[in-house]
């Protein structure tokens, strides 16, 4: 009964997103208060409906439901509770539910919190969120519904895919989606402002927290798949450049962009039609993200294999938002000229660089990301753009980025000099060379990829501290002090998230030029010397687990003959899917982990092991946890939560007749 319950919570969920698109729509362009109001109802109500219908799934996964499709596909009553729930969203359905419901979260927020927009441009913003729920409900109810029944239930399932029973990737899904769907948000808001004909320094205050709360569940998203996936893969690496980690790391480049962006609008009434191309783009490649996922046009361990009619629906959403906003943004282009005028050396002008660089850098990801697709859609011919690629192609673009940062946070509005604008940053300057050079004098045989990152991540971080210590005047060091502390939120916001960039462009390229690698087969007592330490592989045996059996290796890690720590990587098989995965074992450390990996048995008796080091792996999700961290200082900010209330023009409303 429950699960028919929420059915019919869907299909009651499409019909009140259709009055939420179409009656304040009408309102706005009509005046009419009272049409205008039924939004912020209607899109509190589309979320409660979708809510129940996503606890009524949850609840046929938790307590085994296998009367359900979904369930037998996506469960087994072996799985552990953390797996059942998470099993919701580990599949095409259940995700796209979870999508939907995130999409009526963020337009029950916009009524929630959008008292202090102009009534019209709430409504607007509204009726635009609802016409978003509108095209996925439909396609949910139509292609992918989560509550089909079966007619003879079996007695178990077929348990969900191995690789997702893991926490890292039961909180992944969550905050990516967030970060996604929230990415809606400012797309309504900039095709509301285009509907209106209005873009102004109110409008890129108000879709500021919106597109820095995306962003921030965005980096969170995608700092745990790639945690996930060094830990869980068994490979090493941190970073693969699969199709799906780009789709989630275009709209994360796009949504940066857009917020340097919004505040150009907000300051200084200028890139307004960027600004909004901006908007409408970073949702485009959610869109296109969720084609890539969803399709089954590509294989990858994170991708929903489905059937490419799924792919076509989504194309033709894709294009119908895409080709609609992009027909009013033509349209409006009057509506978005520039008022603010600024030199060619000026805070503006460091942070178009800053958007150019982010958005070719996102292009060169989307071509080489959809590149092979089009060889063998056009060619017939099977090619693979690799890590080669991406690292050759992308990398200066974030080299150029790292380099302008410190320089363009410090520099004036409309105008500056660029002497003046460097004379606080040349101390840092010599810093940072100095410690590169000497990085490059310690290390041996190398290339300078260590020293170059290294430098440039120092930069970076004590760039952000001299431009936080600039914003507290002159005076002695106590009142200085006494200042720094009263800061606004949001400049503290911005040196934490600068420096948490610095930390990680310094990480990944530390893991990539200073790591180490052994493979080997190696005897049971047997010990063998790796990178500075010695690895012991004690005993190997079988584990039964509750719902795999585990090939468990007992390793010990020593230096200069001193016990460092006890190590046990597995080799897993889930009997239900007979399916392998690989569990390694860490020992972090601040400035290295040592990973060490159990394979197959060999012939001679032998295991077959491979061991990496990673120096300054941790290194990575702190410097992501830092760009998280700093966009929530930001997102706390007073400013951001009044949202330009007091400088609003509401609009003059007539009673409907």
């Amino acid at each position: 009964m429950i699960v028919e319950l929420g059915h019919f919570a869907l299909v009651l969920a499409l019909a009140v997103a259709v009055l939420q698109t179409v009656v304040p729509l009408v309102g706005a362009h009509k005046r009419w208060a009272t049409w205008m109001a039924v939004g912020e109802p209607a899109a509190v109500v589309q979320f409660l409906l979708v809510s129940f219908s996503f606890a009524a799934l949850t609840y046929a996964f938790v307590t085994s439901d296998f009367s359900l499709s979904l369930v037998v596909m996506n469960s087994h009553t072996d799985k552990p509770m953390i797996y059942k729930i998470s099993g919701v969203w580990g599949n095409h359905e259940g995700s796209l539910l979870l999508w939907v419901l995130i999409l009526a979260l963020f337009g029950a927020c916009a009524s929630w919190f959008g008292g202090n927009l102009p009534p019209t441009l709430r409504a607007r913003v509204l009726a635009v969120q609802g016409s978003i729920g509108v095209a996925f409900l439909a396609f949910l109810l139509l292609t992918s519904n989560p509550f089909l029944r079966l007619a003879e239930p079996p007695l178990n399932g077929r348990d969900l895919n191995p690789l997702l029973q893991d926490p890292g990737l039961a909180l992944h899904p969550p905050f990516l989606y967030l970060g996604y769907v929230g990415l809606s948000m400012a797309f309504s808001f900039a095709v509301a402002a285009l509907i209106e004909g209005r873009v102004d320094a109110a409008w890129g205050r108000w879709v500021r927290p919106w597109t820095l709360a995306a962003w921030v569940f965005l980096t969170i998203g995608i700092a745990l798949g790639s945690w996930w996936a060094y830990y869980e893969l068994g490979w090493g690496g941190f970073w693969f450049w699969d199709p799906v980690e780009n789709a989630s790391f275009m709209p994360w480049l796009i949504a940066a962009a857009l917020l340097h962006s919004a505040i150009v609008v907000e300051k200084r009434e200028a890139l307004k039609s960027w600004t909004i191309l901006l908007a409408i783009v970073a949702f485009g490649f959610s869109l296109i993200g969720t084609f890539i996922v969803r399709s089954g046009v590509i294989t990858s361990v994170h991708a929903f294999a489905n059937d490419p009619e799924r792919g076509i629906f989504i194309l033709l959403i894709l294009a119908f938002f895409m080709g609609g906003a992009l027909t009013l943004y033509a349209a409006r282009a009057k509506a978005m000229e520039a008022k603010g005028v600024f030199g060619i050396v000026s805070r503006e002008s460091a942070l178009v660089v800053n958007n150019i660089l982010l958005a070719v850098a996102c292009f060169v990801v989307f071509i080489g990301t959809i590149w092979p697709l089009v060889a063998e859609l056009l060619w017939d011919r099977k090619l693979s753009v690799g890590a080669p690629f991406f690292n050759a192609a992308f990398s200066p673009f974030m080299v150029a980025l790292a380099m302008l940062m410190p320089f363009g946070a410090l520099i004036p509005w409309k105008r500056a000099q660029i002497g003046r604008g460097m004379a606080p940053l040349w101390p840092v300057l010599a810093l940072s060379v100095a410690f590169g050079a000497l990085i490059f004098a310690m290390q041996t045989g190398r290339s300078a990829v260590g020293p170059v990152a290294a430098a440039l991540g120092l930069w970076v971080v004590l760039g952000a501290g001299v431009d936080l210590w600039s914003r507290t005047g002159r005076g002695t060091i106590g009142n200085r002090l006494s200042r720094l502390t009263r800061l606004p939120r949001a400049d503290w916001g911005k040196a934490t998230a600068h420096s948490g960039m610095g930390i990680t462009l310094f990480a990944a390229a530390a893991m990539h030029a200073w790591q180490a690698e052994d493979i080997r087969v190696a005897q049971i007592g047997e010990t063998f010397a790796f990178h500075g330490y010695e690895v012991t592989l004690n005993a190997v045996e079988e584990v039964e687990g509750p719902n795999y059996i585990s090939t468990m290796a007992t390793m010990t890690l020593a230096a200069n003959g001193r016990e460092i720590a006890v190590l046990q990587p597995e080799k897993r098989v889930y009997p239900v899917q007979a399916m392998p995965t690989t569990e390694a074992a860490i020992d972090y450390g601040f400035t290295r982990d040592v990973y060490l990996v159990i394979g197959d048995e060999q012939e001679n008796g032998g295991w077959a092991v491979r061991s990496y080091f990673k120096p300054f792996a941790n290194w990575l999700w702190i410097g992501s946890g830092l760009m998280a961290l700093g966009g929530l200082f930001s997102l706390s900010d007073r400013r951001y939560r009044i949202a330009a209330g007091a400088t609003r023009t509401r609009a003059m409303a007539q009673p409907a007749e």
